[in-house]
């Protein structure tokens, strides 16, 4: 079982397959040098999302160790230490979860290559989301590019099986303890601890059940708290999301009984959509990483003003919210969802520079980045994107 953007054991469809199907099932993490050394080329030495995965495998391996097995981390490019540790231990085939990033795409296709041309497979499980690739399209059969019918779609597709909860604790017994498992320190990948315990960063799959029960109890009024920066109306759950400490269809379901009675809960289900919607967006076009979706926009000319840049950066815009925002980014690695939209507005429509840089800005500060929301809520605010303002 190859973890990657699913670290729990529970509700987690790759492992449940291959627990089920498999005589024996070890399990195994990569710390992938493809992305990990352009962080350090950049001087990154701490980083938060880092530490974040490192301090949830340590979870992880323990909840696998009570079950008799263990976790197996490895420490350099993805797609070789797959293949090369399929060969260690002669398993007959590697089990993961989608994908749908475009490196990770073309990263799997070769690992399935490789493992094929010495008789294995590598088999492949939606986890990440409640409809992907080509499951929703429009009537026209083509993707969709504005979200209200998209989500209208979602909701009308929607049924009790696609919420329905993946059984593994059952299948467990499967576990295998490998030889020798243990987790490097995070200084032997290159990066030094960071802030985590100061800003009391829940990790792990018992950092996202804590998070989300406490969010069960505000839900009701999310609709109207998360308009306000400085409430605690959002759910913090982006970066569990993220790297999969919770299971998606836990959440979904969960909106989805409360919607009818609840707006606060129909609304929060609507945010869940538009992740999968900026999914589904970077699945049929992946030319939206480093490109406007719609290409007529590559045609601006933007300021380059790098003393504009820098006081956006550095939060000293002299507007307050703006600054505020930036300075919550730069100083805990999140942004509330509101402040997010007028900074990216601020920096396009007001300062004039181009989104992209500001798109890499969050990249690299965001605990919870995500390539396909970031890069779909910065078209968004630049007009740039589909369904745009």
């Amino acid at each position: 079982m190859w973890f990657r953007r699913d670290l729990r054991l529970a509700d987690n469809a790759a492992l449940r397959h291959c627990l089920k199907n498999a005589r024996r099932v070890y399990a195994a993490f990569v710390f992938d040098r493809v992305i990990l050394d352009p962080l350090l080329a950049e001087g990154l030495t701490t980083d938060r999302r880092v530490e974040f995965i490192h301090r949830s495998l340590h979870e992880l391996d323990a909840a696998l160790r009570a079950r008799g097995g263990a976790l197996i981390v490895r420490h350099g490019a993805a797609a070789d230490e797959i293949v090369r540790l399929a060969e260690e231990l002669r398993v007959d085939a590697v089990f993961a979860n989608h994908d749908y990033e475009p490196y990770a795409t073309a990263r799997d296709a070769r690992v399935a290559a490789a493992l094929a041309a010495a008789g294995r497979r590598l088999h492949t499980f939606k986890d990440q989301v409640i409809f992907e690739r080509d499951e929703l399209l429009t009537g026209a059969g083509r993707p969709f590019s504005v979200f209200t019918p998209y989500r209208n779609a979602w909701l009308k597709a929607l049924t009790p099986f696609h919420l329905r909860s993946y059984e593994v604790a059952k299948y467990l017994g499967a576990l295998a303890s490998p030889p020798a498992a243990a987790i490097p320190p995070l200084r032997a990948l290159g990066f030094a601890p960071g802030d985590l315990d100061q800003l009391k960063v829940p990790v792990g799959a018992s950092g996202g059940r804590l998070l989300f029960d406490d969010f069960r109890a505000r839900i009701d009024g999310y609709r109207d708290a998360r308009d306000y920066p400085a409430v605690r109306g959002p759910s913090y759950l982006s970066v569990h999301l993220r790297f999969g400490t919770v299971s998606i269809r836990e959440l979904a379901r969960f909106a989805h009984e409360r919607m009818a009675a609840s707006p606060g809960a129909a609304t929060w289900l609507s945010e869940l959509v538009w992740r999968e919607f900026y999914q589904q967006i970077l699945h049929h076009h992946p030319r939206v990483v480093g490109a406007s979706f719609r290409p007529e926009y590559d045609r601006i000319r933007w300021d380059e003003a790098p003393e504009l840049f820098a006081a956006w950066c550095e939060g000293r815009t002299g507007y307050p919210l703006v600054d505020a925002a930036m300075a919550q980014i730069n100083r805990t690695g999140y942004m509330h969802n509101r402040p997010r939209m007028v900074t990216a507005s601020f920096l396009a429509k007001d300062l004039g520079i181009d989104w992209r840089r500001g798109e890499h800005y969050f990249a690299r500060r965001l605990i919870d980045f995500d390539l396909a929301a970031n890069n779909g809520g910065w078209q968004w605010a630049a007009s740039s994107g589909c369904d745009a303002q």
